[in-house]
């Protein structure tokens, strides 16, 4: 048994985050961490306006979901992954769940692009595909029957990013603000990636279960 009993898949996107945001702590300078992330995080205004690098704008949707705007931004974004993700892993397998994982982070990146198209400010962290992730939890709890229906929460949750979003900051990056928006996209598109991406024979809570 390993010390750490997280589905593959989640314990390597923790890894990978953490060892991002080590090196990025140890080896760069204030400096050139900024140009890092204005280079690799996702800014909006680099789709919407020309003379942009055509290479970040390729790379960003994914990269950005690996920079974090401070060690408890990362932390909250790994311990909610590791809190939620585990069913959705194993319902998904392996490479289906970084699929979905990543392309949750991705829409959620243009999500934000789309409602905010002038800023300049780069989009960072993993919160969108984590909101995924919490968006095909309820998913599949709603199909099992462990909640009764999926609006109540999903406004709640919803509203309550929104207000955070407009009236809050992000944790651990010094008050910027919270990218709802992307919360929002990355939780919506998680609802529906998972029933997409569900392995053939594969119900939503094990082999050949149905909603009830």
């Amino acid at each position: 048994e390993r010390a750490i009993n997280l589905p593959p898949a989640i314990l390597w996107l923790i890894v990978a985050n953490l060892v991002v945001q080590v090196a990025r702590s140890v080896l760069l300078d204030p400096t050139t961490d900024d140009r890092l992330v204005l280079t690799f995080g996702l800014v909006p205004a680099a789709y919407t306006t020309g003379g942009h690098d055509l290479l970040a704008q390729v790379a960003a949707p994914l990269t950005y979901q690996f920079l974090h705007g401070g060690w408890l931004h990362l932390v909250i974004n790994m311990v909610s992954l590791a809190a939620f993700g585990a069913p959705v892993e194993r319902m998904l397998g392996i490479p289906r769940f970084v699929v979905f994982y990543l392309s949750s982070g991705v829409v959620a990146g243009f999500v934000q692009v789309l409602l905010y198209p002038g800023s300049v400010d780069p989009v960072i962290g993993a919160s969108g595909a984590v909101s995924g992730v919490f968006g095909a939890v309820l998913m599949l709890m709603r199909y099992v029957g462990s909640l009764p229906s999926l609006y109540p929460v999903a406004g709640i949750w919803i509203a309550l990013n929104v207000f955070f979003g407009l009236f809050g900051g992000m944790p651990g990056a010094a008050g910027e603000q919270v990218a709802w928006a992307a919360h929002v996209g990355g939780f919506l598109s998680g609802a529906v990636l998972v029933l997409i991406l569900r392995r053939p024979g594969i119900g939503l809570f094990g082999r050949g279960s149905a909603p009830g």
